[in-house]
């Protein structure tokens, strides 16, 4: 069975938003940014994982303006 062509290199996962993502790394117009929930640690007041950047710390945000 044919398989689709994929923008991804081979044998690594393909990019996916995170909650806090406002568009897909490497968007023209976007860039990497400290998340607004955690202030970049990854981590929440309870100890547990940021939902937002999911544990991370960064998320992707529009730049620019218009």
């Amino acid at each position: 069975m044919p398989t689709s062509p994929s923008s991804s290199p081979p044998n690594q996962p393909a990019p996916h938003l995170k909650p806090g993502d406002e568009a897909m790394p490497g968007t023209p117009g976007a860039g990497e940014d400290l998340c607004e929930v955690c202030g970049g640690s990854g981590i929440q007041k309870d100890g547990s994982e940021c939902p937002n950047c999911e544990g991370t710390g960064r998320v992707i945000h529009g730049i620019g303006g218009g």
